[in-house]
């Protein structure tokens, strides 16, 4: 029997039972579609959190409090209150860490503003000037807070867009007076919408000199970040290791297993992001695909029930000259063309939804996301749906060749 007469008359079995071959696909279709769609949202949001990254530039240095490591233990030490004002001051010396051009010390918190009548709780930021510099982003009204007003203490806050909306409205905000903890601070700039940059959300942060924040805002000592830019790319694994040097002696550490602190490039937080973000993809794309195995198991039992009603059909093409193999190769070929079409399927369904989340969250939550076109998902989606048709439809197709064509015509 020519394989286009086997492939005609196995789409005519599957389109008889219309309803039923539907549902049989549906396993499929679930899980491809999950499939799909995990690893093109993973893929964006990789892109997404990568852009935050990149967004500081090559040659910035984050030093944090605390010893990374995998699981909560490492997210708690980030947390930790290790990087002290000593530590700060010795950073800036540059016969520490010569290659050091920018130095900011970064303190962030919770608390309420007051405006009248008007309430709001957004990001406390504390810097210095240097802010601007470092993250790019400088008011749209108004100035920075200079370098006099840190060493000073000063009251000033430079606001978000989102809280001079919630505070002020249509009205001007520059130079008013807002309370932070009930101290008064002076508006001097405002900046334009920019949403989130390197993981702060500047629209929804108010932003002040961080020694400020550290002695009337938050009462502590130490800093949560500091942040520094070396001179060039080719210095910044020189100005990593002096920062690491200089940090040991503060805090007398002559085992690096005690360090209290994490030095960390941006290649080295990048390759982080990579990391944690294709093994979530990867986890959460296995889960799924726990579905396809339901549909597998779906379609090996109704090709079972598709066996036994049609063994007269079966014992009639024996007596008209049908070999054992064209009968295997007949509900194989049924099994494989249910789970190729439910691969078709779950890949268009999969994209779509995964453009739909991808406008979703550019236009109503103004995030940088790219819609990710994941060609490997795509490929590996249709070739496990054509395989899961092939391990579970042998053994249907195995019995129906297995029928005697006499017993077969016999059959009630």
């Amino acid at each position: 029997m020519r394989i286009y007469h086997i492939f005609k008359t196995a789409s005519n079995g599957l389109l008889v039972n219309k309803s039923r071959s539907s549902l049989t696909i549906l396993g499929i279709v679930i899980g491809i579609t999950a499939i799909i769609l995990v690893m093109s949202l993973g893929e964006g949001a990789q892109n997404l959190i990568l852009s935050q990254v990149q967004s500081m530039g090559s040659k910035t240095i984050a030093v944090l409090p605390g010893k990374m490591s995998g699981g909560i233990s490492g997210v708690l030490a980030t947390m930790a209150d290790s990087l002290k004002i000593k530590d700060y001051e010795d950073l800036k010396n540059k016969s520490n860490v010569p290659y050091a051009d920018k130095i900011m010390p970064i303190v962030f918190g919770s608390a309420s503003i007051t405006y009248g009548t008007e309430s709001y709780k957004p990001i406390i930021f504390g810097s210095s000037s240097f802010f601007t510099k470092i993250f790019d982003i400088y008011p749209e009204e108004g100035r920075v807070f200079t370098d006099e007003e840190v060493s000073s203490y000063a009251d000033v806050v430079i606001i978000g867009s989102k809280i001079k909306e919630e505070l002020f409205g249509n009205s001007d905000a520059l130079n008013e007076k807002i309370k932070i903890k009930e101290r008064n601070f002076r508006i001097i700039g405002i900046l334009g919408k920019r949403g989130q940059s390197s993981f702060v959300d500047f629209d929804d942060a108010a932003i002040i000199p961080f020694t400020t924040a550290q002695q009337y805002i938050f009462g502590i000592k130490h800093f949560n970040r500091i942040i520094v830019e070396a001179t060039s790319e080719a210095s910044v694994a020189r100005t990593a290791e002096d920062i690491i040097i200089t940090l040991r002696y503060n805090h007398d550490i002559t085992d690096p297993e005690k360090d209290d602190f994490t030095v960390q490039t941006q290649a080295q937080a990048m390759d982080m992001v990579k990391t944690l973000t294709n093994v979530l993809t990867l986890f959460l794309a296995a889960v799924a695909a726990i579905s396809l195995l339901v549909g597998g198991v779906g379609i090996m039992n109704i090709m079972l029930v598709s066996v036994t009603e049609r063994t007269k059909e079966i014992g009639l093409r024996k007596a008209l000259g049908a070999t054992d193999k064209d009968i295997l190769f007949h509900f194989l070929l049924e099994a494989t063309i249910l789970t190729s079409l439910g691969g078709i399927i779950g890949i268009v369904f999969g994209l779509s939804l995964s453009f739909l989340i991808s406008q979703i969250l550019i236009n109503y939550f103004n995030l940088a996301w790219n819609f990710s076109f994941p060609i490997l998902a795509i490929i590996l989606g249709f070739g496990v749906s054509t395989f899961i048709g092939l391990v579970f439809g042998i053994y249907p197709a195995r019995e129906a060749s297995k029928k005697s064509p006499v017993e077969a015509l016999r059959f009630e």
